[in-house]
């Protein structure tokens, strides 16, 4: 007996969606192609895990008789550093991913990621790819430059939240937590600073920022501010900086405050990614969560060596919310986690 669904089955968005998606996909193509960087595909399943703490991975049956399960990606990464370790040189991907749990209005539990690897390219000139790549689209799509804004986390903070996120006493940022609205328990310093990034500063950034970037000479609003040199604690796949060891080489790019890339100038020491990934699990088993298994082949390749280079995910379904001007994934995505 047929279920009435009614009309849940049908693609939930105007089918110019689709010729949008394709032109914007075709024109990423054209973009690393004009490169020479290289386009790979890489398995969606795996037998290990990716141990970040903020971030809940699903599960199935293992496809190995050594392990007892498999898990589906939320980042080709681990795979691309094993094809980087091999030799494969420049390289990107258009990557489905999978997030357990993550539905909102800039979430939907899959997803696809364009990820890619440039050698020996420093943060700084993977930033400037990231906004080549942004200014590119626009022009496909016939629009005006985007004004950017580079502006480093400190720098951020201090203009948008009035203190020094390095030098502020822990005590002093929860109380500053609790003065805007947080009554859970008590938070670590990188929850505490996430806490205020997402509720000081991302709602300036989103109304449009009164920031300028250091060169500019004009009074010009930026849409897009690209964030460097964010605190060690959250370095994950990223290098320490060099000359401050209290900040890691990492960036994020928000476009009117919706996050569309994290990019690292990446780590290439195994013992220092063993260490991190063995604190998340750490951390993982004090939040009740189970731990993880830590990708050895990751590390092998690490041992064997990476070759210097810096790399970056970028949300295609956000990408595609502020080039076509939405406010929420379900407006470019017909098929989401309620119809699938």
């Amino acid at each position: 007996m047929l279920k009435n669904n009614s009309n849940k089955w049908r693609f939930d968005g105007p089918l110019h969606l689709l010729q949008q998606r394709a032109f914007l996909l075709s024109a990423i193509r054209r973009f690393f192609a004009a490169r020479e960087v290289l386009e790979v595909e890489t398995p969606v399943l795996s037998s290990a895990a990716n141990t970040d703490v903020q971030i809940e991975m699903f599960s199935s049956q293992s496809i190995t008789t050594e392990h007892r399960q498999t898990y589906l990606r939320t980042s080709p990464e681990f795979f691309h550093k094993r094809l980087l370790a091999s030799g494969s040189g420049d390289i990107f991907e258009l990557a489905k991913v999978f997030r357990k749990g993550e539905r909102t209005p800039l979430h939907n539990p899959e997803f696809t990621l364009l990820e890619w690897y440039r050698l020996n390219f420093d943060l700084f000139d993977l930033m400037q790819e990231v906004v080549e790549l942004i200014q590119f689209l626009r022009a496909e799509l016939g629009q005006d430059e985007l004004p950017i804004e580079l502006i480093s986390y400190q720098t951020l903070f201090e203009r948008c939240a009035a203190f020094n996120p390095f030098a502020i006493d822990l005590l002093e940022l929860q109380a500053l937590c609790q003065q805007h609205g947080y009554a859970g328990s008590e938070l670590s310093r990188t929850e505490a600073l996430d806490f205020i990034f997402s509720i000081v500063i991302q709602p300036q950034l989103s109304a449009g920022s009164h920031l300028k970037s250091e060169a500019a000479h004009n009074d010009a609003v930026a849409a897009g501010v690209m964030i460097y040199h964010f605190p060690v604690e959250m370095a994950a796949l990223a290098q320490v900086h060099p000359e401050q060891p209290d900040r890691c080489l990492r960036f994020e790019f928000l476009w009117h405050g919706v996050e569309l890339t994290n990019g690292y100038q990446e780590l290439t020491e195994a013992n220092e990614q063993l260490r991190r990934f063995e604190h998340d699990n750490q951390i993982r088993s004090s939040q009740g969560k189970p731990a993880l298994p830590i990708d050895q082949n990751l590390l092998a390749a690490l041992a064997t060596g990476l070759p210097n280079c810096s790399g970056v995910a970028l949300g295609v379904e956000r990408l595609m919310m502020c080039l076509y001007g939405h406010n929420s994934i379900n407006q470019v995505l017909g098929f989401v986690a309620e119809n699938s």
